[in-house]
């Protein structure tokens, strides 16, 4: 099955790029928006050339990732955490043992 492709066009630090994504487009712009953001806060500080702050803000961008990743797997192993001290407490046909 083929997941239906959209046409989206967004604007990055004046460059207007056209983006094909399988996500909305409300989605790939506010997306978009984040990026360009991260490189324009990147920019305000000493002189830095476009393409070195996009690498720059991608670094930032994937370190908050990083971070978001790691706190969602800490969630998850509190949340097994908790269902394993509740699971007792369940009627036997509810456990899912």
């Amino acid at each position: 099955m083929t997941t239906k492709k959209n046409v989206v066009k967004v604007n990055i630090l004046g460059g207007e790029y056209t983006i094909r994504t399988e996500t909305t487009p409300e989605h790939t712009r506010a997306v978009a928006a984040y990026v360009d953001d991260a490189i324009s806060e990147t920019m305000q500080g000493p002189m830095v050339e476009s393409h070195k702050a996009a690498i720059l803000a991608a670094l930032r961008i994937a370190g908050e990732l990083f971070e978001a990743r790691d706190e969602s797997a800490r969630l998850a192993a509190a949340m097994r955490e908790l269902s394993d001290e509740i699971r007792p407490w369940l009627p036997p046909a509810k456990r899912h043992d």
